[in-house]
């Protein structure tokens, strides 16, 4: 038996910007209530640090740190899906060349180099291959079209039914009665479908890990960061604190989501604790706090349709999360003309601008849907002599209850523990745990890009 087959398998799961500080709270209100978030809390914990600017606290950035050992200054992925064509090395492809066995389920902005990949299926917004089995291939492509959709509560026939089969095939039977729940209470409450994902991502991951054997494995959920950005204030704690209530049009007072999260990730998390043939990192990358003002998300429904309108012509659009799409053009003078046009677009009577952030990155444009206000039945805009009605082409997302912070979370169990960073650490200094928990000399060159 060589160094790497002696060693016990390792496991990062990433619950992506799960604030702890609020966890510990419901674990004081309810003891015994959840015991796998208990379980998880009583191993060895730090806080990790990350970028100080608040523009450069983005997830698709910490994971990127994560995965590569190098902070935003260093590795400069600005952008989920820059990740993708970059030359900046990843702990995936390092393990690999190292001997080191490789499964990954949606890891944030990491790009598959794997040359033999144990299973890998990229995250939603990342345009990277699959490892080419055929469910990673039919699932990584619904689960993206669901996902990206998901504003709109629309999932196309194929891709109902090719999840559908997934929790035919993978969906443990001692989970039948969450999803059943979920799923039936789902109608109006985005927070349960994602829940569903990630229960679904975890069952999947569990018979993957188990049944491929890798050494190494990741596993990205996102349905917490995106019930603390939706229905932060609807949380006991932090609505009694802030003052701050979400009108009952948007959610009832009486629902809980942040709850909800935790009791689909209390299950989950124990899954992960009660076997002891294996080591593993739970981590947030960063975390959330609530937010202090009313804003309210929107979402192009049809990216391409909407840019035909208003006269920009492009050959590609990749939706990325909630506002935000890539736009890619012919020649560079398509992107400048594009990016006018974009820049200009107002509702009328109104002067915060409809796209206020748009990177230019030559025949590319990045762009976010920055409107900050309701938008009303009568609020239309104007573009090349065609008068649209705004609220016909967004779909509404959300009103913004969570913002980023720069401390996130991370846990060990005891083989790993003796590893982890010193508390307060940047959110990349993880990558050297992994790497040093494999014994993986060469990894210090990657520090040089």
């Amino acid at each position: 038996m060589n160094r790497m087959q002696a060693k016990k398998r390792l496991i990062l799961l990433e619950l992506n910007e799960i604030n702890f500080d609020l966890v510990n709270r419901y674990l004081s209100k309810f003891p015994g209530r959840f015991l796998g978030f208990e379980k998880l809390v009583a191993n060895k914990s730090i806080h990790t640090s990350s970028e100080g600017v608040y523009e450069e606290l983005e997830p698709w950035i910490q994971w990127a740190s994560v995965h590569t050992g190098k902070s935003y200054a260093e590795h400069k992925l600005f952008r989920l899906g820059d990740v993708v064509g970059s030359k900046v090395p990843q702990f995936f492809e390092q393990l690999e060349m190292a001997g080191v066995s490789i499964g990954g389920i949606s890891p944030m902005n990491a790009e598959n180099r794997l040359k033999k990949a144990s299973y890998f299926i990229p995250d939603p917004w990342t345009k990277t291959p699959t490892d080419n089995s055929w469910w990673s291939r039919r699932l990584g492509t619904a689960i993206a079209q669901a996902v990206n959709d998901n504003a709109q509560s629309k999932i196309t026939k194929n891709s109902a039914l090719c999840i559908l089969l997934g929790l035919i095939r993978f969906a443990k039977f001692r989970h039948y009665s969450l999803y059943l729940k979920l799923v039936f209470q789902s109608i109006g409450a985005s927070w349960r479908r994602a829940l569903v994902l990630d229960l679904l991502l975890h069952d999947l991951h569990i018979t993957f890990f188990k049944d491929k054997n890798p050494q190494f494995s990741t596993l990205f959920l996102n349905a917490g960061a995106h019930i603390q950005h939706h229905y932060f204030h609807n949380s006991q704690f932090i609505s009694a604190e802030s003052g701050f209530k979400n009108p009952e049009w948007y959610i009832s007072p009486k629902l809980d989501p942040f709850s909800e999260m935790m009791e689909v990730y209390d299950c989950i998390i124990e899954e992960y604790l009660v076997k002891d043939d294996y080591e593993i990192i739970i981590a947030t990358g960063l975390s959330q706090r609530p937010y202090d003002r009313v804003k309210y998300y929107y979402r192009l429904k049809d990216h391409a349709v909407f840019l035909r309108k208003i006269g920009i012509n492009f050959l590609e659009i990749y939706p990325r999360m909630t506002r935000d799409f890539l736009v890619t053009f012919e020649s560079i003078d398509d992107a400048v003309k594009a990016q006018n046009i974009l820049s200009g677009l107002r509702i009328a009577e109104k002067s915060e601008p409809l796209f206020g952030e748009i990177e230019n990155r030559g025949d590319n444009l990045f762009v976010t849907l920055t409107y900050p206000d309701e938008i009303l039945v009568s609020d239309t805009i104007n573009s090349s002599s065609i008068k649209l009605e705004m609220l016909q082409e967004v779909a509404f997302v959300a009103i913004k209850n969570g913002m980023h912070q720069s401390k996130g979370f991370a846990f060990f169990t005891s083989g790993i523990a003796k590893l982890c960073p010193a508390n307060g650490s940047h959110v990349k200094e993880l990558y050297s745990t992994v790497i040093n928990y494999f014994d993986i000399e060469g990894a210090k060159l990657s520090r040089v890009v």
